[in-house]
């Protein structure tokens, strides 16, 4: 198995390749088990290194996993929170001289924007790895590997999966980014349950199907949830609708509820990278399949990895 991972720069899902899912998922296994018996073992793996933590847009599992994995790891961290107000951003600075400067001042970067492709002009003059920790409406790399570790760790399995994905699919970054992997692994189906205006991005859906999977797009999921094996709910993210109007209309399409559930496999995983709104009814959260706060929590371990084989090597 290799030992080292195909990318420098993690920007988008599509720098994985399936040798680095193997690898990231071993490593991710080793530190969630390694955690439990001892806390300290990892500490010397990034002594005197330095994460710059940047985010310019709100953040809160993504943000402090990142940050603890870093601290669990033995590094330290700068950290920027709203950059957009907080930083020389606000007196005109472009992204590319600030990739310059701060990866003058730290060994990588984790970096959160709001519009696609900012990550990509910061890196493209960083001179330390840059990680994508969420970029616009369309890609979360780091979610989706952690996406994959969870789907293993409840099914014990990558392939042959019945998987359906409902809410916002337009706007969703973590689903572009989870359906980009989910396809190295075959005999894959993927429902795709959503409002009309918030429907996949048709390449995506070609994508899958020129993968050989089997794809179908819903306008409901209580007819098919018995056939799940993975139940990803997401938010309609009202920061991506341009009027209230539009967002109230389609906000409270899909309601995952206890009754919706009667008919589920009991080996069903529901997961969802947060946060709710309503999409779920927190009585769901005392269902057996419930594991979106496990998810939650295998963020650490996930980014430990990440970082742990992106900083493997530098000086």
């Amino acid at each position: 198995m290799p030992v080292a991972l195909s990318f420098d720069q993690l920007l988008s899902a599509k720098d994985i390749q399936k040798q680095d899912i193997d690898l990231l998922l071993n490593t991710t296994d080793r530190f969630h088990q390694g955690m439990k018996a001892d806390a300290s073992q990892f500490l010397h793996l990034a002594k005197g290194k330095i994460m710059a933590s940047l985010f310019f847009e709100a953040s809160t599992r993504t943000r402090f996993s990142f940050e603890a994995a870093m601290y669990r790891l033995g590094g330290e961290i700068l950290t920027l929170e709203n950059g957009g107000s907080s930083s020389s951003i606000k007196k005109g600075e472009t992204l590319s001289d600030m990739g310059r400067i701060v990866s003058g001042y730290s060994d990588i970067v984790v970096m959160r924007h709001p519009d696609s492709g900012g990550v990509k002009a910061f890196a493209e003059y960083s001179t330390v790895p840059v990680i994508n920790a969420g970029d616009g409406p369309m890609e979360h790399p780091t979610q989706s590997i952690l996406d994959l570790y969870t789907i293993h760790y409840f099914q014990k399995k990558l392939e042959g999966l019945s998987i359906g994905f409902v809410g916002d699919l337009k706007f969703g970054r973590t689903v572009n980014s989870l359906v980009q992997l989910l396809a190295f692994f075959p005999n894959q189906t993927f429902y795709f349950i959503s409002h009309p205006t918030l429907r996949l991005h048709p390449e995506k859906i070609q994508f899958l199907k020129d993968h050989g999977h089997r794809v179908y797009e819903l306008d409901q999921f209580e007819n098919s949830i018995s056939e799940m094996d993975v139940l990803y709910m997401t938010r309609v993210q009202e920061e991506r609708f341009s009027t209230k109007e539009a967002y109230n209309e389609v906000k409270n399409h899909f309601v995952l509820t206890k009754e919706s559930l009667n008919k589920c496999k009991p080996t069903l995983s529901i997961l969802h990278p947060l946060p709710r709104v309503n999409e779920i009814m927190p009585e769901v959260d005392l269902h057996p399949s419930a594991h979106y706060f496990d998810q939650a929590t295998f963020g650490v371990y996930v980014r430990m990895a990440i970082l742990f084989h992106m900083l493997e090597g530098r000086a």
